[in-house]
């Protein structure tokens, strides 16, 4: 049998609703933009959502409007893909990594405190796998010291934790529509904000830091626009949320499916002794990913695609990849857990279309595998 690790879930509605754009005018940024925007913001009972081209450029946006740049400093974790920290370096500023919990791969919040410094301007902290880190300690560390936090929610649209969602006690909240996530458009992202303030500068800077967009400009007499700053091309499109729109009415019916297929996963790993990121009491995960840890992790690896089952690494201990061995002198040892957890992980298929006899099919796999059955 082979298992795909990952299909999208992408169906005639949506396939659908980005045909009438394509047959429409407005093909950039429009009246879709604006209604999934909308939708995005009630969705988490938040004040403004403002989408991008991706994540990356929703964080890199949001830092800039922060003003963070050359001697700043920005806290994340090293247990995440190498986006989070490459915007504070697009931003001229410096990441200063702090290490993961051992039970869930979350940037510890004991740690984060030490890390600061005069020059520390934000806190970044990852949704990893969708589970939410601690917000409610991280915003007390980050009112304490004056300080920003941008919520890299790039797995966790549909995660809790304590009560708390995503952008409710952070500054803001990154989110991303990439090929592999929960809803997609196969390139793309969001920002959810409380702050007027913020949104609008984020509304400038995606568009070159023009005072009117394409449909402000043509959908009506020609109206004339200002540079107001120096920004960027960074917006999304509305064949882009056309795809989304769709996704987002019936993401937790999709989320029940990832749940049920992660509880599978759990139970079966639980009474063979294998290891995987632990959800927390109080928290609900969006369940992006399903990953074990493993020894051997890489031949394992081969064996499970020999079998015919899709895998992923998510993700490897950035201070160890090779730009930032060779940028900052980080090495084996400066970061030990987010090191374990990066030389044994191993991602699983987790997505909605998954068959239960596939799923039989992969569990059976890893328990062989592994050596457990």
């Amino acid at each position: 049998m082979k298992v795909e690790f990952y299909k999208h879930n992408l169906g005639e509605e949506e396939i659908n609703s980005a045909v009438e754009v394509l047959k429409s005018i407005f093909l950039t940024t429009g009246p879709r933009v604006a209604a999934f925007e909308k939708m995005f913001a009630s969705y988490f009972n938040a004040g403004y959502a403002v989408t991008t081209s991706s994540w990356t450029t929703g964080a890199f946006l949001t830092l800039k409007a922060w003003k963070i740049g050359p001697g700043d400093e920005v806290i994340v974790p090293p247990m995440t893909f190498i986006a989070t920290p490459n915007v504070v370096l697009h931003c001229g500023a410096t990441p200063v990594f702090v290490d993961v919990e051992p039970e869930t791969g979350l940037i510890n919040v004991d740690q984060v405190e030490k890390a600061v410094t005069p020059r520390t301007k934000a806190i970044i902290p990852v949704h990893l796998y969708g589970q939410m880190a601690d917000m409610v300690r991280l915003r007390r560390i980050a009112d304490r010291f004056n300080l920003k936090i941008l919520e890299d929610s790039a797995h966790c649209i549909e995660g809790e934790r304590d009560g708390i969602r995503p952008g409710m006690l952070g500054d803001a909240a990154v989110f991303s529509f990439y090929a592999t996530k929960n809803i997609t458009c196969g390139e793309g992202g969001a920002v959810v904000t409380n702050d007027p303030a913020l949104a609008e500068k984020l509304k400038l800077l995606r568009l070159h830091g023009m005072s009117k967009s394409a449909v402000d400009r043509y959908t009506s007499t020609y109206n004339h626009w200002e540079m107001e700053l120096l920004g960027y091309k960074a917006n999304l499109t509305d064949i882009q949320a056309a795809l989304l729109l769709h996704q987002l009415k019936s993401i937790d019916e999709k989320w029940e499916r990832r749940e049920a297929i992660c509880r599978r996963y759990e139970k079966a790993f639980s009474e063979a002794g294998i290891a995987f990121p632990k959800v927390l009491p109080g928290s609900k995960s969006a369940r992006h990913l399903m990953t074990i840890w493993v020894k051997e992790r890489d031949k394992t690896l081969a064996e499970l695609q020999e079998a015919g089952v899709g895998v992923a690494v998510n993700f490897r201990a950035v201070h160890l990849l090779k730009y930032y061995r060779e940028t900052f002198g980080y090495k084996r040892g400066d970061y030990p857990v987010a090191e374990q957890i990066g030389d044994s992980t191993i991602s699983l298929p987790t997505y909605p279309k998954l068959k239960d006899i596939e799923l039989d099919y992969v569990i059976k796999c890893v328990l062989r595998v592994a050596g457990k059955k």
